[in-house]
């Protein structure tokens, strides 16, 4: 980056928390004339953010469309392509799928996968008897390098609580309907351990090679809000 694009940034970063700080306060101030208790904005750190990028693409350095199209790949394609990828393998390699159960990091590293907020890993295997259910009730924690970017929902606190205390309501609300006789297990992540959810591979799929195999795999089945259905294929 050149000293005049990076005065440009620095500018217009000093000028969106300068922005952000104003109209915080004088919302605040607004409230406070009116006798209001709650906060009627953002909080300032959402502020400064969305002050920046409207500031970023004021002066044509960022376009919108294509940080929408980023932030969309990376939540919906580049991640969960990668945890795909890992659990097509287990499918398709038994050697592969003990590993990847007995040292979830070792195994994903073989297909190049790992990195920040993607240390610590354990893989849960879904069965005919049991389903597993990933939320993180504190935050956010969430394995970035094999689902990519976290879910709007996933950080929500009606999720983070429901998935604990009525978890098979919460799947249903995805539209996933399971028997009575299929116990539920919700596993917590933190920082010291985030959870991949490894599906039941669908048996029609016999023969299918891993490339096909990985097309199936959504973000929402390596959580547990989801099962990956062999149509999807047919209709991708």
């Amino acid at each position: 980056m050149d000293t005049t694009r990076r005065g440009m940034l620095k500018t217009v970063a000093t000028a969106a928390g300068a922005a952000a700080t104003h109209d915080l306060a004088h919302a605040q101030e607004k409230d406070h004339d009116h006798g209001h208790s709650h906060q009627a904005v953002p909080s300032d750190p959402a502020l400064r953010v969305k002050s920046l990028e409207s500031l970023l693409v004021e002066k044509g350095l960022v376009d919108r469309a294509a940080l929408d199209a980023l932030i969309d790949s990376y939540e919906h394609k580049i991640g969960p392509r990668n945890g795909a990828r890992v659990v097509a393998r287990a499918w398709a390699d038994p050697a592969y799928k003990q590993r990847l159960l007995t040292d979830a990091d070792a195994a994903i590293a073989e297909l190049g996968y790992g990195g920040m907020q993607g240390e610590h890993m354990r893989v849960v295997e879904n069965t005919p008897k049991v389903h597993n259910l990933v939320v993180c009730t504190l935050c956010s924690c969430y394995p970035w390098p094999v689902l990519g970017l976290p879910p709007t929902w996933y950080k929500s606190p009606p999720y983070r609580a429901r998935a604990v205390s009525e978890p098979r309501a919460v799947l249903s609300e995805f539209g996933l309907e399971l028997g009575d006789e299929v116990e539920i297990r919700v596993w917590d992540s933190s920082a010291e351990v985030r959870y991949l959810v490894l599906p039941m591979r669908p048996t029609e799929t016999d023969g299918w090679s891993e490339e096909e195999l990985a097309a199936i795999v959504t973000r929402d089945c390596m959580i547990g809000t989801a099962v990956p259905l062999a149509r999807e294929a047919a209709t991708a």
